[in-house]
């Protein structure tokens, strides 16, 4: 009975919610999965099934109208509520948002959940760089020192960082070859020229964990350099 009320809430709380709102009821639902119940309960396919797999199915489908405010695949391509594999996926990926120590675990299966809920194939949410994320860094502060800002970042395996130039330029990136992960080429990731036009960029995917530095070329000498951290 609890069970059959917590899945009809769900869908009424799935209807409700906003077109840009899908990671916010993922979190709730994996709030919910948190104190000990399960999101969808599981049972073999065809069997054990009675009332609360049909209330379970009308949530799913409510869920799925929602579109994920995802940039590598069209949620419009989706067709038909979530497949009973995918419900499994989802509930994995739920269980991994509740229990995973690592932010980068924990932030692609809050993806995949999204795009799952919404109707997105397996396929399309475990592409490559569903869930990758580019941060920024400024090369100058916005008062004109001769700092990156932030100098420190952490990001996940396959995102990317964008530095762009903002004041006492001309600047550039490069890597200290003793302080980047083995078996990366510095060469590879750090910058041939100098950017000297405000606003011009310069952007680099990272796909190897491990701790990074990196400064500026001409403004070494001034202390403006900064770290990297790939999880």
């Amino acid at each position: 009975m609890i069970k059959t009320l917590f899945v009809g809430l769900l869908a009424g709380h799935a209807a409700a919610a906003p077109t840009e709102d899908v990671a916010a009821t993922v979190e709730t639902l994996a709030d919910t999965a948190q104190r000990g119940r399960e999101l969808f309960p599981l049972y073999a396919i065809g069997t054990k099934c009675a009332r609360l797999c049909s209330a379970r199915d009308r949530a799913i489908k409510e869920i799925t109208t929602v579109k994920p405010q995802m940039t590598v695949c069209d949620a419009n391509s989706a067709k038909g509520p979530v497949k009973a594999l995918e419900m499994l996926a989802l509930n994995d990926d739920l269980n991994t948002v509740v229990q995973s120590d690592s932010m980068c675990t924990r932030r692609a299966a809050m993806a995949r959940a999204a795009g799952l809920a919404a109707g997105l194939a397996l396929a399309q949410v475990n592409a490559p760089g569903f869930a990758a994320e580019t941060k920024m860094v400024k090369m100058g502060s916005d008062n004109g020192q001769l700092v990156f800002v932030p100098d420190e970042i952490k990001i996940c395996k396959g995102d990317s960082v964008t530095w762009t130039n903002n004041k006492g330029g001309p600047h550039n990136v490069v890597f200290d070859e003793d302080a980047i992960p083995a078996g990366v080429s510095q060469e590879s990731i750090s910058m041939d020229d100098q950017l000297g036009d405000e606003g011009a960029t310069f952007t680099k995917k990272f796909d190897t964990a491990g701790s990074y530095s990196y400064y500026c070329e001409p403004h070494r000498g001034a202390g403006m350099k900064a770290e990297l951290i790939v999880s």
